[in-house]
């Protein structure tokens, strides 16, 4: 069976390979001139089912939790494991409470407890939750890899050019063209994300950690080489243009909250993106004839994509019945 892939995102790569291990014939097609882009290239690469839980449905965790050991056997040496820490200001203690009450797999952290997991936040939070088996990824390098090792599967990538262009007879096509489908499927609308990259030799960092905050809350993952990617916002638009003035300030200051080392650091980068989401927030495969469709991730691109590209391996050999799939 051959089959063409439209969109090179985390979505599409993640497909690519489970149809490549499968044995099938597999071509990716982008309109962009190099792979990943686009919003995939701007996420957390957090793989936090249960920290996703405090504000998403059950089936988020479920699937979610077999993601960091799908990356680490795509990617061995890339997944790091090391949990997430979530911290709040003394006045926000309340905070730590209501997200511990809406998920589980966490432990309580005094003063002490934080110092020992991130001596860079020494004396700056009173408690935090942790969540030891949590992990995360840096999502660019992530991108970079699965595009290598698909070349060396024999994938074919057609960059800078509309599925429509590729060359030859396709038995299936699998969309998963992402914010580019909003408007033409139905139910499915944009939530526009912003982040940053700061620089800053001040502060370390080992895991992913968390501010709660009652109006903007904020994350931080460490990249590596004195990076840090700061994100994000959830704003309900497909408009894609420049961060915006108050979205800027507001990281920046959560950054500078989270430790005061943030407020001499470089601004490396300015990113926004539109991801895709339906009414519920989940994912969805869907089949039409000989098109099928995966879309809709909308902040869990990295968390999910693994399990809905299992959903689209197992519909093409049968072994899921052809009809629509659903991560719920």
């Amino acid at each position: 069976m051959r089959v063409l892939i439209k969109g090179a995102g985390v979505a599409g790569l993640t497909v690519a390979l489970e149809l490549a291990r499968h044995g099938l014939r597999v071509d990716i097609a982008d309109r962009a001139s190099t792979v990943a882009s686009g919003a995939s290239g701007l996420a957390g690469g957090m793989l936090a089912p249960w920290c996703e839980r405090e504000s998403a449905d059950e089936i988020v965790l479920t699937l979610g939790k077999t993601a960091a050991d799908w990356w680490e056997e795509a990617l061995p040496g890339q997944v790091i494991r090391n949990g997430t820490l979530v911290v709040a200001a003394g006045r926000d203690t309340g905070e730590l409470t209501r997200f511990a009450g809406r998920t589980r797999g966490c432990d309580w952290r005094d003063a002490t407890g934080i110092e020992a997991l991130e001596p860079s936040l020494a004396g700056r939070f009173r408690k935090a939750l942790f969540f030891r088996d949590e992990a995360h990824l840096d999502p660019r390098k992530a991108l970079t890899g699965l595009h290598q090792l698909l070349l060396d599967r024999d994938v074919r990538f057609h960059v800078g050019c509309e599925a429509e262009d590729v060359d030859g007879r396709f038995d299936k096509v699998i969309d998963c063209t992402g914010a580019a489908a909003i408007g033409r499927t139905a139910g499915l609308r944009g939530v526009r994300g912003e982040m940053l990259y700061l620089e800053t030799s001040e502060v370390s960092l080992s895991r992913p950690v968390r501010l709660l905050h009652p109006r903007i809350p904020l994350y931080i993952a460490p990249r590596g080489d004195n990076r840090f990617m700061v994100g994000a916002t959830m704003i309900e638009s497909d408009d894609a243009g420049p961060i915006s003035a108050r979205s800027l300030m507001e990281l920046l200051n959560a950054a500078y909250a989270l430790h005061p080392a943030f407020g001499e650091a470089r601004v490396l980068e300015m990113g926004v993106g539109v991801r895709p989401a339906y009414p519920d927030n989940l994912p969805r495969v869907t089949v039409d004839g000989d098109v099928i469709s995966v879309n809709g991730f909308y902040r869990h691109g990295f968390l999910l994509a693994p399990a809905m590209a299992g959903q689209v391996a197992g519909i093409l050999t049968h072994s899921i019945p052809n009809r629509e799939r659903h991560n719920a």
